[in-house]
């Protein structure tokens, strides 16, 4: 599969990002170029059925691994650091317990390896009741996906995937019908018989409840080799809330001595 990317930075060692379910690598342009400004190249990848990227079934974690392994051999990319928020950590945390020793380090955003229930089905209800082939302005859209996310700041982060087509009408960026089959593949587990001992770090928002205190001991079962921090006044989108933070703290993990 050819994923769509942004290569950012032309020099220093290579970090990948994947992002969230229902998101895409424009989300993450801002906070890239701070990052590699600091001497990084920096590659922003759609995963599958999202942005750019093909619209292609399944969309589970040892697909979407096997893509992202794809992908590396594609860009003659080697030993990278990988870094994964959301639906992109468990991609990146499937990835490593599948191809171990293929990379240098590990960023998690705000997921851990357990499973998680179901919570966007309330989400999707709304994304499907939009008549997309009919409205005819995002406000209208923003309208109907109202009465099913009351929180302006998500409805804006979901409509950003909604777009113009060249023969007129909207589209989604994302695969909605794919989302909508497959999202409890997107809760569940990684599990791992071996341990993956590269340095790894979990950050997480303060006022987000993806991980625990108790999930600890389960992240420490697979990555001996991890640390959890944590980002004051930051939700579950932690880069976007406290971007200057989460940089600094990403950049201090970057940069420690393997």
């Amino acid at each position: 599969m050819q994923l769509n990317y942004k290569k950012i930075g032309e020099s220093g060692k290579t970090l990948i990002i994947l992002h969230g379910v229902f998101g895409f690598l424009d989300n993450w342009l801002t906070i890239s170029k701070t990052i590699a400004d600091q001497g990084y190249q920096l590659y922003l990848v759609d995963q599958r059925n999202h942005g750019r990227s093909p619209h292609e079934a399944p969309l589970d974690f040892p697909t979407l691994a096997e893509d992202l392994q794809e992908f590396l051999q594609q860009q003659n990319i080697s030993n990278p650091i990988l870094l994964g928020h959301s639906m992109g950590g468990k991609t990146v945390m499937e990835y490593a317990v599948t191809y171990p020793g293929t990379f240098e380090k590990l960023v998690i955003v705000d997921i851990g390896p357990k499973a998680y229930p179901i919570h966007h089905s309330k989400i999707l209800q709304g994304l499907n009741a939009i008549p997309i082939d009919k409205i005819e302005s995002r406000n209208e859209a923003d309208e109907i996906l109202s009465q099913y996310e009351p929180i302006l700041s998500v409805r804006q982060f979901l409509l950003k995937n909604l777009y113009r087509k060249d023969e007129g009408g909207f589209g989604w960026r994302f695969n909605l019908p794919v989302l909508t089959s497959d999202m409890s593949k997107v809760g569940s587990e990684v599990k791992s018989s071996e341990e993956i001992r590269v340095p790894v770090l979990f950050i997480r928002g303060e006022k987000s409840n993806y991980i625990l205190d108790e999930d600890l001991e389960g992240i420490l079962s697979i990555f001996p080799n991890a640390r959890v921090e944590t980002i004051q006044n930051a939700g579950h989108w932690v880069q976007a809330e406290q971007p200057k933070i989460f940089v600094e703290t990403l950049l201090k993990f970057l940069e420690e001595p393997i």
